[in-house]
């Protein structure tokens, strides 16, 4: 049986955006596939150009570096024109990533609870450079502090969904509201 593609009023790329664990990557898969569209994750296509895993290019290069790679990978790669892009989470918070991709594309802010990022991130620390060997409550305030960084950032996004639990049926809805109601 083929799955049901449900279609979308929006024909342009979708980026989702927002902090490590928010769920971008996840949700943007279940899009891809619920739509029929390409999926690409910024991150991924960075290890694949460099031959090396996000981890290793932060530990041989900096966070510095990593961010001039980060978008010069955002800004400069051929996207499919109804790609859905999941970003890092710190990618719209660095030089002008976030004005790049809401002039190229629809942004979506995924705003998901501390408590929720936390305990979908401290298994996974390890592939995580930023979080690698924090306690749970070091995690925490970690998180705490960056969203307070970053969410200047995030807020300037398109459309911001504020659930731990977004659905592709969800994201589908928000945008064909969005452009129905214009």
């Amino acid at each position: 049986m083929l799955p049901h593609h449900t279609p979308l009023t929006y024909n342009g790329i979708i980026f989702f955006i927002g902090f490590m664990g928010c769920g971008k990557s996840r949700l943007g898969k279940k899009l891809a596939a619920k739509t029929n569209r390409p999926f690409i994750d910024l991150d991924a296509l960075i290890e694949q150009n460099e031959g090396k895993t996000i981890a290793q290019i932060f530990s041989q290069i900096g966070e510095n570096k990593f961010r001039e790679l980060e978008k010069t990978s955002l800004q400069n790669s051929t996207f499919p024109p109804n790609a859905i892009v999941s970003t890092g989470g710190g990618a719209p918070c660095f030089f002008d990533n976030m004005q790049w991709m809401n002039a190229h594309g629809l942004t979506f802010f995924l705003d998901t609870p501390i408590a929720i990022l936390a305990s979908r991130l401290i298994n996974g620390k390890s592939k995580r450079p930023l979080i690698e060997g924090k306690t749970q409550q070091e995690l925490l305030n970690y998180i705490e502090i960056k969203l307070i960084e970053r969410r200047p950032f995030y807020q300037n996004a398109t459309i911001s969904l504020h659930q731990a639990d977004i659905t592709p049926e969800m994201v589908i809805d928000t945008i064909n509201k969005k452009f129905f109601e214009h």
